[in-house]
Parts: structure tokens; C-alpha cells; sequence
């Protein structure tokens, strides 16, 4: 009888997230995290430009590819420059292995030479959840209305090589400047690449 209740609370706790799952064409799920200095960060904040959320772990692989060839770093410094919000968020749960601390993210971020507005924690795992990230880098692309434009995987190699970055089809590279050219995405939707988000 227990098994079956926890079957149950498991099975209504999974329906929850999916239906609050975020979804391209419809309003982004609003929230509310602390950056690594502490400090409140409300996505409301941003509303009127284009937002770019970047699921991140510094210890993955996948995560280490994109910035240890600059790619990740490219993509914020190019759009930041043209006013978008680059939000990297880590929901990494404190219990994990590969936790990093506020002071550590933010000395990573730093180290990296990171060029995101802001690097958040969401050690709870609810924004993540919510958003359905499934892995790092797992991307998102927020128009000036709030609606979600672009949800999937930073671009087409799914492979740990640096090399690889060169000859990539870059997703959000793509979708960002249609957007901001104001044309309408002509991928909005595409398959993670990454490893598992541990919440």
C-alpha cells in the first residue's frame, strides 16, 4: 500500500512539472533566483528584451566544450552587446558531487572570462524544472513580450570535441539573429545535447 501511495505522489509530481513545463509560442514560466553574490534576480526584470537562459555545470564535459573554445562566450559577448540578457543558470542540487558553491561558480564564470548578465543558482531545482532543462548546455531564447522562441540544444554536434564547434550549425546564434532582425524563428525546437541535470 505504501509503494502504491508513493507511485502515486510520484506520478502527480511528475504531472505537475509537465504541465508548468515551458513551452516555445507561450509565455516563459516567471521566476525568481539569487545570483552568486547573493542578490534577487527576477526574470521580470528583463521584459522589453530579448533574454537567452544557458543551463550550466561547470564539471560537464559538453558545458567544458563550448567554453573552453570560446564558443559559449562568443555568443554572449556578440548579444549582450545588442542588449539581450544572458542568464546562465546552474541547478545543480547541493548534494551532488559536482556542486560548485556561489563563490565557486562565480570564480568560474570570472575564469571562463564569462559575459553573461548574470550567473544564477537554483539549487532547489524548481526553475528547472519548471523550464523542463534536461541538460547542460540546455538553451532557451525569450523574446521583449515574454514569449518563449527557441528551446534546445546550443547547435548540432552532439560531441565533447572542440573541433567541432567550428563546423557547427550554432542554434541560438541562428535563432538570435533572426529574431533580432525581426524575422521569426525557423528552429524553434531541437533536441538537447548534454549531460543529465542532476536535480
Amino acid at each position: 500500500m505504501k509503494r502504491t501511495m508513493q507511485t502515486i505522489l510520484l506520478t502527480l509530481v511528475l504531472a505537475a512539472f509537465s504541465v508548468a513545463a515551458a513551452t516555445v509560442g507561450q509565455p516563459a514560466p516567471g521566476f525568481t533566483l539569487k545570483d552568486v553574490s547573493g542578490k534577487p534576480v527576477e526574470l521580470s526584470e528583463f521584459k522589453g528584451r530579448y533574454v537567452v537562459l544557458e543551463w550550466v555545470n561547470p564539471e560537464c564535459p559538453y558545458v567544458q566544450k563550448h567554453y573552453d573554445s570560446a564558443n559559449m562566450q562568443r555568443l554572449q559577448k556578440e548579444f549582450t552587446g545588442k542588449n539581450v540578457a544572458w542568464l546562465a543558470i546552474n541547478s545543480t542540487n547541493p548534494r551532488a558531487y559536482d556542486y560548485k558553491t556561489p563563490a565557486q561558480m562565480q570564480a568560474w564564470m570570472k575564469q571562463m572570462n564569462g559575459a553573461v548578465t548574470a550567473t544564477l543558482l537554483d539549487e532547489s531545482g524548481q526553475v528547472g524544472q519548471t523550464y523542463g532543462a534536461r541538460v547542460t548546455p540546455h538553451m532557451y531564447i525569450i523574446d521583449p513580450k515574454g514569449t518563449l522562441i527557441y528551446a534546445g540544444a546550443i547547435d548540432d554536434r552532439r560531441s565533447t570535441r572542440l573541433e567541432d564547434v567550428k563546423t557547427a550549425k550554432n542554434y541560438v546564434h541562428v535563432a538570435m539573429g533572426e529574431a533580432l532582425a525581426g524575422k521569426p524563428v525557423s528552429t524553434s525546437s531541437t533536441t538537447p545535447y548534454g549531460c543529465t541535470v542532476k536535480y
